[in-house]
């Protein structure tokens, strides 16, 4: 019998660890190749892990909510081969005894003993350590996960407060459920910030005015106001965008785009591509590829900033803002947008959006955007002011379009029709992009929109 060892996979540059969330398979149960073994969370996406083998699951290595490195084993299973993967433990871990080297037919040699007064000193540090109460050597805060410090972040947690908790992860650390559940714990009882809240006095015999429900997150008043707990998503996202703020100058730039061209070719072609791809022709994918070719037009607006350098990509990753069910938002990209053809394009951003409303996307189709894109326009709004999705250097949010009486200039003369009208907003980061090239690539954007040839085919 064989063993494989189940790790977490690599999920891009910049995670380097995940949350164990659940587990859906319990020791002693068969696994076919491609079974969901394990859910994990990172700071942008949850996902699944699956068996890249059949057999049987042996042992799991951690618990629900403990914090996995990349290429860690979370879990060991029996497969029928003889074959035994090698734990990745196993490959670095020194030799505890003296290590023999020969060269050539030189004679071996034998690595000393440590000298005697690195010994002493390690023992005088180790003295000098036991004199440390247990209470702080329990705390490990130099090693918290991204996951835990967004929250801590999120929740004001003083330094104090985190030498209070203790950890039940590996070598003491603060897991993502130590964390909440102290969380949980503050918010039952109130702090002296939040006391000063409450204005109202209570009697001494009266029932508390507060009712903390424990299975929503809400903490009512009497006077109807109520304390909501954010969602892990939606802490996050707020931290991002503070960060984005604080990152970027940002500017604005506005544009009005005549849609009448594009709007009537939609109409008419959208029940024969239905038909004949099986996809619904939205007007995103026909604003996207507007996008894409003023990202052409002007390359700079397809950057990033790193420190003093510019970074002008090359890929033309699109970033789609997509709300999802529970309100929060989430941004997958399109990688190499400009590859695709209009059919190519309307699939890629059906499914995304498809899959972010059914938190079903994986941890790459969240990453390596280089522009955003978002559609303002489906809640009603008239236009909006974007904040840039770090690292990027501009964004676009389109409003709804509307019915708008204007003038038409042509040779015999001007008149006055009806056409059909959106504003388009470009957030762009002023450390490079100067007030002129902001303008123009919105320019050129609705240029595009506006000249939408109406005879073309799909």
């Amino acid at each position: 019998m064989g063993k494989h060892f189940l790790k977490l996979p690599k999920m891009g540059e910049s995670v380097v660890e995940a949350t164990l969330t659940k587990w859906l398979k319990v020791v002693g149960e068969s696994i076919k190749v491609d079974d969901i073994v394990v859910e994990i969370a990172t700071d942008k996406v949850d996902s699944d892990v699956p068996s890249e083998v059949s057999g049987v699951l042996i042992e799991k290595k951690f618990a629900e909510n403990e914090v996995v490195q990349v290429g860690e084993v979370m879990a060991v299973i029996e497969t029928e081969g003889d074959e035994i993967d090698v734990e990745p433990a196993l490959l670095v871990e020194a030799p505890k005894e003296k290590i023999e080297v020969s060269i050539s037919k030189a004679k071996p040699f034998i690595l000393p003993d440590p000298l005697p007064e690195f010994e002493s000193v390690s023992k005088t540090e180790e003295d000098a350590k036991a004199m440390v109460s247990p209470k702080t050597l329990s705390y490990n805060s130099e090693f918290l996960s991204p996951l835990v410090k967004s929250i801590v972040k999120a929740e004001g947690l003083s330094q104090e407060e985190l030498k209070r908790i203790k950890g039940s992860g590996k070598d003491n650390r603060i897991t993502k459920k130590d964390i909440l559940a102290y969380v949980a714990q503050r918010g039952s009882s109130p702090s002296a910030s939040e006391k000063q809240m409450i204005v109202d006095p209570i009697p001494d015999n009266a029932v508390s005015p507060i009712k903390t429900v424990a299975e929503s997150g809400i903490i009512s008043k009497s006077d109807g106001d109520q304390f909501l707990e954010m969602t892990r998503m939606a802490k996050l996202t707020a931290d991002h965008m503070i960060r984005s703020k604080q990152t970027s100058a940002h500017v604005q730039s506005f544009i009005e785009a005549d849609m009448t061209n594009l709007w009537d070719w939609r109409e008419k072609v959208k029940n024969e591509f239905l038909e004949r791809e099986g996809e619904k022709l939205t007007l995103t994918p026909l604003m996207i590829t507007a996008l894409i070719k003023a990202l052409k037009d002007f390359p700079l607006l397809n950057s990033s900033v790193a420190g003093d350098t510019i970074v002008q990509k090359r890929a033309i990753n699109i970033g789609m803002a997509a709300a999802m069910a529970d309100g929060n938002l989430i941004v997958p990209v399109i990688k190499n947008a400009d590859h695709f053809n209009l059919v190519g394009l309307t699939k890629v951003v059906n499914d995304l959006a498809h899959r972010a409303r059914t938190h079903q996307l994986k941890p790459e189709e969240v990453q390596e955007g280089t522009f955003t894109f978002t559609n303002i326009g489906n809640f009603g709004s008239l236009t909006g002011t974007p904040i840039i999705n770090q690292p990027q250097v501009g964004i676009v949010a389109v409003g709804v379009i509307r019915k708008m009486p204007a003038v038409i200039e042509t040779s015999q003369g001007d008149s006055i029709a009806i056409r059909k009208k959106m504003i388009i907003s470009h957030s762009y980061d002023h450390r490079i992009i100067n007030g002129a090239m902001g303008g123009q690539f919105i320019k050129s954007m609705a240029d595009y929109l506006e000249n939408w040839d109406i005879n073309r085919s799909i």
